[in-house]
């Protein structure tokens, strides 16, 4: 079964939240004298301005040099593409601002799983250095233990107990074994 196609519809969703904004811009617009005047018409103007240039340059119109005036859109024209240039700029910042929310997200369990990785690694080896000690001290006891036999079988078969006696060494034994 092929995967639900989320990239699409999240562009669709985002595509559609911006309409109303750019509804809204459209009739603020036209009541608003301020925010007609500052906010819509300068940024129309602006790519006005840059998309008959661009014209121009391509067909080898005005390339000499000379300054060639543009004529300024109608105030209605300059008022839809505005408010259709603000409501795709919302688009945009909407898409960005959910790349960066998911760029973090993505980031932020990265890190978490890093640390877990970590946390597991710095476990294993405090639990392999302690299996370390805990295997020298056992060889150190097998020593001491082995070194206590062959001198009991050597005190039992040349009969020395003037140097230690029987107890002395089980003794010894039992302290070395019951740690």
């Amino acid at each position: 079964m092929p995967a639900f196609p989320i990239a699409k519809l999240v562009g669709i969703v985002v595509k559609q939240m911006g309409k109303p904004l750019a509804n809204f811009a459209k009739e603020r617009a036209k009541s608003n004298h301020f925010f007609r005047t500052y906010i819509c018409m300068p940024p129309a103007q602006f790519y006005h301005w840059c998309e008959v240039r661009m014209k121009m340059y391509v067909m080898n119109i005005g390339r000499t040099g000379e300054n060639s005036t543009i004529p300024k859109l109608n105030e209605q024209a300059a008022i839809e593409l505005g408010s259709s240039l603000l409501g795709e700029g919302v688009i945009f910042a909407i898409a960005v601002g959910a790349l960066a929310y998911e760029y973090g997200r993505q980031k932020s369990n990265e890190k978490s799983k890093e640390k877990a990785e970590q946390d597991f690694l710095t476990d294993l080896e405090a639990k392999v250095n302690e299996l370390v000690i805990t295997n020298e001290r056992l060889e150190t006891k097998m020593r001491e233990l082995t070194r206590l036999v062959h001198y009991y079988d050597y005190a039992k078969l040349n009969k020395i107990k003037n140097t230690k006696k029987v107890s002395e060494i089980q003794s010894e034994f039992t302290s070395v074994w019951c740690y």
